[in-house]
This record gives structure tokens, C-alpha cells and sequence, in this order.
């Protein structure tokens, strides 16, 4: 991190510091070294390393605060940090995470009136759940021939496994149990299995989970050509004749702003901010901000009532405990939602006091429901109204079709029936989670094949008639997914990231590009 004054240039400008932002820097460090990087995020820098993941902050204090500090405008508001909180019809975000205070719903539509942000440097990646499953069947990108290259490479900056959980007490129960009532009928790669998650033990036994630090990783941080600088708004995208040209900066610590020449410009916020900055900017394509897709979010738990407490090794504060473990039901056309089952150490709902849990029996079961995309469903802009930085305000416009509502009461009967196959049920119905509680937000800038209206930027994540300017991050995605969409973003980033590298190490553009720089 940074408290320097900003530089006047940079070869490449990126905006927000989350994994596929952090995706950009690690590439271009790798694949062009001699590249100059600047990265600028709003937030401030809540951990150590920059980026790292607050569940790995083993003091409770320090991480409430680390927590408190990443959600800017909201900081200091109720959210939901208890169990049961989630049911108390109250409209609350999750720790490190701030709420729009207006313009999440409008009448006669659904909105999404949990939507959510972070502001910090590793954004969401300092709060997530690190579930990294991968696309199957129609989330998959149909234009891309490299995505299975892709993935793996994503899997690999992010420290992505499947074994952080092996040998861990009833993992294999309710793996066996899910598997006798999903599996019948699968291909192999469809079948229940162990939840791919970006984390790993420590020698003495500790989960570490990855955050944005994690992709970065050393080669970035000890690349004496890439500077980060939190606590700073982008408030523009500089353009010189239809070219991306650099970027406005406004520090939050001294209120002054700046511009920043360079040849190249990543925006990889999040899928609300990112078409917020390019609509600040002028960049107005068709699609920008449509196709907005959430994933409805359908949970339940369940107990293991035959099982008694065994020896499990030590988890970091705050994280799941050695005892426990994270299954994967993965997505199918025919059933067109995701499964996250997680192994948990404390009761969702209230037990008798004489009925002690065991660790790792609790079993909470959670279907993420893929969305019939609209391009209606979209994140609008005002500019007449400024949000809390001074940015155009958010408009979200979200609507559950009927085929939407069908996939949800589908969801609905399949998490009771998995509850039942798991252990006992510990509530009579499943509980539907609020829109936009799913924290997956997709779409809003998101890549085509074609430039033909209903994509904003390429397969290399370059905008359409806006060379030298890429966005990043889960809007990029233009499939309707119900998995976690990270591993997937990251893979996107990738793609772009190489395109940048490879125009950076061509002699002839950088001399065309020398001749336009922003004096």
C-alpha cells in the first residue's frame, strides 16, 4: 500500500482491489514485468496483508474492526451477526458489508432490497465464503474455447482445493447421505462431492482463507513497477479520441483530485460500481447495467443425530472448525440450482439447553437458484442524485418471472428433501432469503460475443468501441449461473489480463500509444 502522492502515469490504471482487479496485476506483474501498475480502491486497508481475508484475523476485536472499516457509508449499522437474525424481517447487511440506502425497489417489482457492497481493499474476497465450484451446463460460456484453461488457471491464483476438509469428522456421512438421494443419473462431474474452496491448512493444523492477497501473491507485491492506493474514489474514466486514456482520482484522505495518464485502464469493482463509474464517465453502451442478475437463495438445516463427538483439528477464530466440512451439489439444466452444504458448529435455530450440539452435526443446507436473465432487470443511474461519494446514484430495476418462481418452489421441495436425507430437520419449512442476499450479482457489464447491443465488452473484456479500456469482475459474466461466481470472474480476468499483457509487450502500439498519452 501506498500514501504517496499518485503518479502522473502508469502503463496500466485499475480500478477496486478485489480478486479479479487483484487478477489483472498478478498477470501483468508475471507477464509483463516491466509494466507500471497503479491500482486505486475506495475502501481503506482492513488487514494484513493488504487484501487478506478477515476470517483470518484470529483476535475478535481486531475483527470487528476490520469488518466495521470495509462498509463505508453503512459503518456503524445493525447487521446480521447472530443466529437468527436473518428471519427478523428486518432489512440488514451482513458484517463487512453496506446496504443502498434508497433505490432497491420500485413498485411493482421485486428489487433487490438486500443488495450489498464492501469497501476495502481485497473488496468482497475480505468477507466471502470461498466457495469456488465451476460452471456446468448452460452457466457455461458457449463462446469461450479456452474456459476449462482458464478455470484451472483462476483455481491456481486463488489456491483453490478440495481437500481442506479431508479426514474431518461426519464429512463422509453426509457426503454419502447427499450422494444416495442426488447421484442417481449423473454424469460423474454432476455428482456430489467436496465443495472446491479457495483455502488451506497450516502446518499446525489452522484454516487460511484466501483473499485477494492470495492472488496478488508475491510476485506482485515484491514488483517494484505496481503501487497500491487505498482510500482513493475514481470518480472518471479519461478518454482521448474514443481511447481509453487514464483516470480521475479523488483522495478521501485529502480531498484532492488528480488525474493519472495511462495506456491502459481495468475497472474491476463490483457489478453495481463498475457500470456506475463507466456511466460517471460517459460510457453509455446499450447493455450497460442490464441483465442484472441475482440468484435466489433458498436455506434449511438439518441435524445429525446419530453421531458423536469426535477429535477434529483447530480452525483460525471466527471460520468453520476442523470438525466441519463443505459439500457441493452441483448445478444441472434439469435441476437449475446450486447446492452449498455446509457442516456447521452452532445451531441456526434455537435447541434445548439440554440437548448440547455436537460439533460439525449441524447441517446447514443452502440452493442458490440460477436466474431467467431480462434485460429489463438492470442497476440505472441518476445523475441528478449523488450517492454517498458523489457518484450517480443506484437505480435497480428486478423482477422474479414466472419461471423464476417456478425454479424457487423447486428449490424449495428439493432443500427439504436433502434435510430429510442428511439428518433431521431442524425447522418445519425452508426459509427464502431476501433478493440480492445472495451477493452474486452478474450481468451489469457483461461480455458478448458480438458487439450486437446486448453485451458491453468482448471475450478479451475490452469495452466495445472503447479501446484500451477492460472491465473485470462478476458483472463480465453473461450466463445465468447458480454457482458461486468467482472462480468463474477470476478465469474472465485472466483472458483480459493476458490481452493487456500481450498489447503492452507489442513495440508498435506502445509508440502509437506514447504519441496519445495525457500530458
Amino acid at each position: 500500500m501506498s500514501h504517496r502522492r499518485y503518479p502522473g502515469s502508469v502503463d496500466v490504471a485499475i480500478v477496486g482491489s478485489g480478486p479479479t482487479a487483484s487478477a489483472y496485476a498478478r498477470i501483468l506483474s508475471e507477464e509483463a514485468p516491466g509494466a507500471s501498475i497503479a491500482m486505486f480502491e475506495v475502501g481503506p486497508t482492513v488487514s494484513n496483508p493488504p487484501g487478506a481475508h478477515v476470517k483470518n484475523i484470529e483476535d475478535a476485536e481486531r475483527l470487528g474492526f476490520a469488518q466495521r472499516a470495509s462498509e463505508g457509508p453503512g459503518a456503524g449499522a445493525k447487521t446480521v451477526n447472530s443466529p437468527g437474525a436473518v428471519k427478523s424481517g428486518d432489512r440488514l447487511a451482513r458484517p463487512g458489508t453496506f446496504l443502498l440506502q434508497e433505490g432497491f425497489a420500485f413498485p411493482g417489482e421485486d428489487g433487490l432490497p438486500v443488495a450489498a457492497m464492501s469497501s476495502n481493499v481485497g473488496g468482497m474476497a475480505a468477507h466471502w465464503t470461498a466457495a469456488c465450484p465451476r460452471p456446468g451446463g448452460r452457466e457455461r460460456i458457449d463462446f469461450l474455447p479456452d474456459l476449462d484453461s482458464l478455470l484451472d488457471d483462476a483455481g491456481r491464483l486463488l489456491g483453490v482445493t478440495t481437500h481442506a476438509f479431508d479426514g474431518a469428522p461426519f464429512s463422509e456421512i453426509v457426503l454419502e447421505r447427499l450422494s444416495a438421494a442426488v447421484d442417481e443419473g449423473r454424469e460423474p462431474d454432476f455428482r456430489v462431492q467436496p465443495m472446491p474452496l479457495a483455502v488451506h491448512r497450516r502446518e499446525d493444523g489452522r484454516l487460511v482463507w484466501s483473499g485477494a492477497d492470495v492472488v496478488l501473491g508475491d510476485v506482485t507485491r515484491e514488483n517494484p513497477n505496481f503501487e497500491l492506493f487505498d482510500e482513493s474514489l475514481v470518480t472518471r474514466v479519461l478518454l482521448e479520441d474514443g481511447r481509453a486514456a487514464g483516470i480521475e482520482v479523488k483522495s478521501r484522505r485529502t480531498g484532492e483530485t488528480h488525474q493519472v495518464a495511462a495506456r491502459m485502464v481495468v475497472v474491476g469493482a463490483d457489478a453495481l460500481r463498475t457500470p456506475q463509474l463507466l456511466w460517471a464517465s460517459g460510457i453509455r453502451p446499450d447493455a450497460l447495467g442490464r441483465y442484472l442478475n441475482d440468484q435466489s437463495q433458498v436455506v434449511f438445516a438439518s441435524r445429525l443425530r446419530d453421531v458423536t463427538a469426535g477429535k477434529g483439528l483447530a480452525g483460525a477464530a471466527g471460520a468453520l472448525q476442523g470438525q466441519s466440512g463443505v459439500a457441493w451439489v452441483p448445478y444441472t439444466d434439469e435441476m437449475p440450482f446450486h447446492g452449498q452444504i455446509m457442516q456447521l458448529d452452532a445451531s441456526p435455530v434455537p435447541v434445548a439447553e439440554d440437548d448440547p450440539i455436537v460439533p460439525g452435526s449441524i447441517v446447514g443446507l443452502g440452493l442458490f437458484c440460477a436466474k431467467d436473465l431480462q434485460r429489463e432487470d438492470r442497476v440505472a443511474f441518476d445523475d441528478a442524485s449523488l450517492d454517498a461519494y458523489g457518484m450517480p446514484a443506484m437505480r435497480l430495476h428486478y423482477r422474479l418471472t414466472e419461471r423464476d418462481q417456478d425454479v424457487l418452489e423447486r428449490a424449495k421441495q428439493e432443500i427439504v428433501r436433502l434435510g430429510k436425507a442428511v439428518g433431521e430437520p431442524l425447522d418445519e419449512r425452508p426459509f427464502v432469503l431476501p433478493p440480492g442476499a445472495s451477493l452474486h450479482y452478474q450481468g451489469t457489464t457483461r461480455m458478448g460475443a458480438a458487439d450486437d447491443g446486448g453485451s458491453v465488452c468482448s471475450p478479451d473484456s475490452q469495452v466495445w468501441d472503447v479501446p484500451g479500456l477492460f472491465v473485470a469482475g462478476n458483472g463480465v459474466i453473461p450466463t445465468s449461473t447458480a454457482c458461486n461466481p468467482t472462480l468463474t470472474a477470476v478465469a474472465l480476468a485472466v483472458k483480459g489480463a493476458r490481452k493487456v499483457a500481450k498489447d503492452l509487450n507489442s513495440p508498435l502500439l506502445m509508440s502509437e500509444l506514447d504519441n496519445r498519452m495525457i500530458k
